[in-house]
């Protein structure tokens, strides 16, 4: 449950497979989020990008469907003192975030909210492989490549 609706686990009768439901407060729903989960869903196949193929806007509340993903999200390993990833596990885990990243700005979508907690992980059944899934696309914006302000990002070292 966020601030701007819940997540629910549901299956999905026709693709025979579970995935994850988000009800939105009607008040709350900013239509941008379903906007830019359309476009890549449509446009870009990448297994690093949460896919949204379904969307119904009912009366008293819009629903999402979402491909489910079946860990936890990088916050919640983020915050877990005892458990101590590997640096080739990080460095793995970042490679693909950044290949989503790419996925992103190659449909023209900035996604402007890249954070641990927006960062799923999966891992498909019998693969003993874990992939990132970047999700919550309610901040997305196109990008325009004729504004001419400039963002510049420091990182310490």
């Amino acid at each position: 449950e966020g601030s701007f609706g819940c997540v629910f686990l549901a299956y999905h009768y026709a693709d025979d497979q579970i995935v994850a439901v988000k009800i939105f407060q009607k008040e709350k729903y900013d239509k941008k989020e379903l906007d830019a989960g359309k476009l890549l869903y449509n446009e870009i196949q990448s297994i690093f990008v949460i896919k949204y193929p379904n969307y119904k806007d009912w009366q008293l509340f819009p629903i999402l469907m979402m491909e489910y993903a079946n860990m936890m999200t990088l916050d919640i390993i983020a915050k877990q003192p005892d458990i101590q990833l590997p640096t080739y596990t990080l460095r793995a885990l970042m490679k693909q975030i950044f290949e989503g990243m790419r996925a992103f700005h190659s449909s023209g979508l900035v996604h402007r909210d890249i954070k641990c907690d927006n960062i799923l992980l999966h891992s498909p059944p019998g693969s003993g492989r874990v992939h990132v899934k970047i999700s919550d696309f309610g901040f997305a914006k196109n990008l325009d490549l004729n504004n001419k302000q400039t963002y510049l990002a420091e990182f310490d070292q």
